[in-house]
């Protein structure tokens, strides 16, 4: 069902600059997790000097937020620790992502199983759980704070640091950057 809305709804993806590595977190609403993850991975990547190598961005698998900005909280609490994510806008996941991306990177195992119902199956290759590029958590979910109060859009952000250093040492390696 998920797919066949996506066909219906979903405009293609903004057009990335060309870049050597493209990395697309999501999460369900792209209001939390993906663009807390965006804003923090947008950061370690600029202060690793690799801005002009890794594009980055975020979506999410239901249209409920499509355009709007990251939740206050997400902002609260990513600000309090030097991030912005007040330019960010949500938008969905679309089948072009696969084309598009080297990295989709998911937040929680319901998010893995939506976004590969939209991608073409050669794409799945693509497909990564955030948490296994911290290091002694594979499998492990980000949880969504979206029902939580504060201490959980707080950690959110320390999950989601600690994420962003493994997936650019990741990146790092795999692409000699």
């Amino acid at each position: 069902m998920l797919q066949k809305f996506l066909r219906k709804n979903t405009k293609e993806p903004v057009e990335i600059p060309h870049k050597d590595v493209s990395v697309l977190f999501v999460c369900m609403g792209n209001i939390c997790r993906s663009p807390t993850a965006q804003g923090v991975f947008t950061q370690q990547v600029q202060a690793a000097g690799l801005d002009d190598k890794i594009a980055i961005d975020s979506a999410g698998t239901v249209p409920y937020h499509v355009g709007k900005a990251p939740d206050s909280r997400a902002q609260s609490a990513a600000s309090e620790r030097g991030y912005d994510l007040s330019s960010f806008r949500a938008r969905l996941v679309a089948r072009a992502d696969g084309e598009i991306y080297d990295y989709l990177v998911v937040m929680d195992e319901t998010n893995l199983l939506d976004v590969r119902s939209v991608l073409n199956k050669k794409d799945w290759s693509k497909l990564h759980m955030f948490m296994d590029f911290m290091p002694g958590v594979s499998g492990r979910e980000v949880p969504d704070p979206y029902s939580g109060g504060k201490d959980d859009f707080t950690h959110v952000l320390d999950l989601v640091e600690e994420a962003s250093q493994g997936l650019l040492t990741h990146i790092r390696e795999a692409h000699s950057l």
